[in-house]
């Protein structure tokens, strides 16, 4: 994946999720620290973009942090974050959604329906009410039909 095709604003969470998961002492980057960084953003698309498809976001994020709370923590190699495999395979997974959308850049909301293939993921979103043809549905109505070809 390259880190220069995804908007400012997903490499942000990005960081903001390495940011997490060093707090947190865990060794692999996962995309429910992904998720939790997107939903936690200030002024971000992501929290007003699951409300609008009928999220329940506290829900949301309660069930995200079960999930970061069951990760192992790692002691003795602070500073050593790695993409985890699963991650790895979403964010290829919504390279591939921007590609069949036509964007020029990979948008964060995009992850969001790419991480319904993620099964811990896919069930926090079931228990928070979400749904991807929902998902795509406020996506499509946020963009206007407009493509992602700014990474700003």
């Amino acid at each position: 994946m390259r880190m220069d095709k995804l908007t400012s604003r997903f490499q942000q969470a990005l960081a903001d999720a390495q940011s997490l998961a060093l707090g947190r002492d865990h060794q692999f980057l996962e995309p429910s620290h992904v998720m939790m960084a997107m939903l936690d953003s200030s002024g971000g698309s992501i929290r007003p973009l699951l409300m609008k498809a009928g999220a329940d976001v506290n829900k949301l994020r309660a069930g995200l942090l079960g999930l970061l709370d069951h990760l192992p923590k790692v002691e003795g190699t602070p500073g050593e974050i790695h993409i985890s495999n699963d991650l790895n395979r979403i964010l290829n997974v919504t390279d591939k959604l921007a590609q069949q959308r036509g964007d020029q850049f990979i948008s964060s909301e995009l992850f969001v329906v790419a991480a319904f293939e993620d099964r811990a993921l896919a069930r926090v979103f079931k228990e928070a009410g979400m749904v991807r043809g929902a998902i795509e549905k406020a996506i499509d109505e946020v963009r206007g039909g407009e493509k992602v070809a700014d990474p700003n």
